[in-house]
């Protein structure tokens, strides 16, 4: 183990409303709405994909790598979801989806579109872009894996979802679709 504290016990039911944000709530209140079941594992702050490894283990999954991207202009956005051992490659990434000189987003985007912020990037926050403003791009190596690992908008906390939930009915119902990409490992 790290030095990142974990509650070792895994839940799989909402956590209590007291001392949860607002945005995290949210979340829960959607997957039961969708009648979704997932498995929940609290922890000390994740800032990094490399302070997942511990709850990779406990939770018997790949924590996804979220990385909310943008085009030079700040004109189109994007929410990577890719394997977290995989090294992102900008240059490949644009040409999959033909946007040249992609950068990461600038955090004020992040939080005006996903109601999130930097360390906490989750495909959950697609919930808040009513706009349809981010599009999803997700590595097919996501797909293939039955289960991914992701923040219910705040790093503090990592849930286990079927990856079928996320495509047959999260996805449906917050009107999102994504572009499946091809990232060399």
């Amino acid at each position: 183990m790290t030095d990142l504290y974990l509650n070792t016990n895994l839940y799989t039911i909402r956590p209590e409303a007291e001392g949860r944000l607002k945005k995290e709530l949210k979340v829960y209140d959607l997957l039961e709405s969708l009648h979704i079941p997932f498995t929940r594992l609290d922890h000390d702050v994740t800032p990094t994909i490399e302070a997942c490894h511990d709850i990779d283990k406990l939770l018997a999954i790949n924590i996804c790598k979220n990385l909310f991207l943008c085009n030079a202009q700040k004109t189109r956005f994007y929410l990577l979801m890719m394997p977290g051992d995989k090294k992102f490659k900008t240059s490949e990434l644009g040409k999959q989806i033909n946007s040249p000189r992609l950068s990461f987003a600038p955090a004020e985007y992040m939080e005006e579109y996903l109601d999130i912020t930097p360390g906490s990037v989750s495909v959950m926050g697609l919930m808040n872009d009513t706009d349809n403003r981010v599009e999803l791009l997700v590595d097919e190596d996501v797909l293939k894996e039955e289960y991914f690992g992701c923040h219910p908008c705040i790093n503090t906390t990592s849930l286990k979802l079927k990856t079928t939930d996320l495509t047959d009915k999260i996805l449906p119902h917050i009107h999102h679709t994504m572009t499946v990409v091809r990232l060399s490992s």
